[in-house]
């Protein structure tokens, strides 16, 4: 006997979007969209905001400004400022809120909420109802579309935080779905492990990252993460947004010699791979992408190199290209004297990430978890 998957009603349907939003009345702010100009003022409120929701992590201006470069975001829709109006503030930023759906999704259709209110202004009800504005753009978002394959609504926060805004998220509605850890591990004193020397064997060789391999990159990284839970294909222009991107630590394994044949025979092989291999394109099969948050060495208390991504073409896994490249990474690292190596997994990642972290020395400095409304 066999069972049939139930067909989805339409994306516009099942989205259920509503047909006007309503700005907050909590609080007697005032409201409107975020511009370019106001990044200063974003920044230092999110970063206000950081520690009170026990984020190990701050924010760059880099990181701020970026937002306004990606054109599938229109930001005066999609984004909420909220300006105190109290005679004593002096019209001080003191909530934000921001929604966006990546345009590269294909078999889930995603909106992801962020935002947040300045910790002096809680307990107003200004974070309920700019939620409930996020969520009800969220649905707008998702039924304009037109991706009528399964969809999901999306917010993230850390394991530490209060337990208010757990409870913001689970009364509207939203439900934890996945768990997320940042691992460390010492690169330095008596408690660093050896960085592990990784031979790679036939055609597969070692390079560091570089502008004409980026594409290639983007191609093998949308392979590596296609069976990975949440992860849906980046075209070129979120490919680029990498603000704090460190290409001096970053590293790539290349086949020199692919069985191009084979490859293309292959139905794992993604059309965009085909159409670089019959072009005669480099082929990157592994890959480690680090970053540079300088900004947070004080908040965790020690100097750090990020892996921000690592993958390995599924069709390679096994051959040990990511451990290569990660291990490259983490001698670059050393070699600037940073004193750990970090990174976020996915605890549930398919590809036993894990694991092989754990041998390396990687233990878990915070939690994440990502809670959603599944449509």
């Amino acid at each position: 006997m066999t069972t049939q998957t139930p067909t989805l009603a339409p994306i516009a349907e099942r989205a259920a979007a509503p047909a006007t939003l309503t700005l907050p009345m909590a609080g007697g702010l005032t409201w409107r969209a975020a511009t370019r100009e106001d990044a200063p003022a974003w920044l230092a409120l999110r970063n206000r905001i950081a520690p009170a929701d026990a984020q190990p992590y701050v924010e760059t201006l880099e990181e701020i400004e970026e937002i306004f470069d990606g054109e599938w975001r229109d930001m005066a829709a999609d984004s909420l400022l909220g300006f105190s109006t109290r005679p004593e503030d002096d019209g001080v930023l003191v909530a934000w809120a921001q929604v966006e759906c990546p345009p590269g999704d294909v078999t889930v259709a995603r909106a992801f909420c962020w935002g947040g209110v300045h910790p002096d202004r809680r307990g107003e009800g200004i974070g309920r109802e700019l939620f409930a504005w996020e969520t009800g753009r969220a649905r707008q978002l998702l039924a304009a579309s037109g991706k009528d394959v399964p969809a999901r609504i999306a917010t993230f926060a850390d394991d530490d935080a209060p337990a208010t805004k757990h409870r913001l998220y689970e009364r509207a509605g939203f439900g934890v779905r996945r768990y997320y850890s940042d691992l460390a591990r010492p690169l330095t004193g008596p408690d660093a492990a050896p960085v592990p020397e990784v031979a790679l064997a036939g055609s597969l060789r070692l390079v560091p990252w570089s502008t004409d391999l980026d594409e290639p990159t983007r191609l093998a990284h949308n392979d590596a993460f296609r069976d990975h839970w949440g992860s849906q294909p980046q075209t070129r222009e979120q490919w680029a947004q990498r603000a704090g991107f460190a290409p001096e630590w970053s590293f790539l394994v290349i086949d020199e010699a692919p069985d191009v044949d084979a490859l293309l025979a292959s139905p794992d092989t993604d059309a965009d791979t085909a159409a670089a291999l019959r072009a005669g394109e480099p082929l990157v099969v592994g890959y480690e992408l680090a970053a540079r948050y300088t900004e947070d060495f004080a908040v965790r208390g020690y100097s750090f190199g990020y892996t921000d991504i690592l993958g390995a073409r599924r069709g390679y896994r096994g051959r040990k290209v990511a451990l290569a490249a990660l291990a490259e990474g983490m001698r670059a690292f050393a070699a600037e004297g940073m004193q750990y190596a970090a990174l976020d997994v996915d605890t549930a990642n398919p590809s036993g990430a894990h694991g092989l972290y754990a041998s390396l020395g990687y233990v878990k400095t915070s939690g994440s978890r990502m809670y959603s409304i599944e449509l």
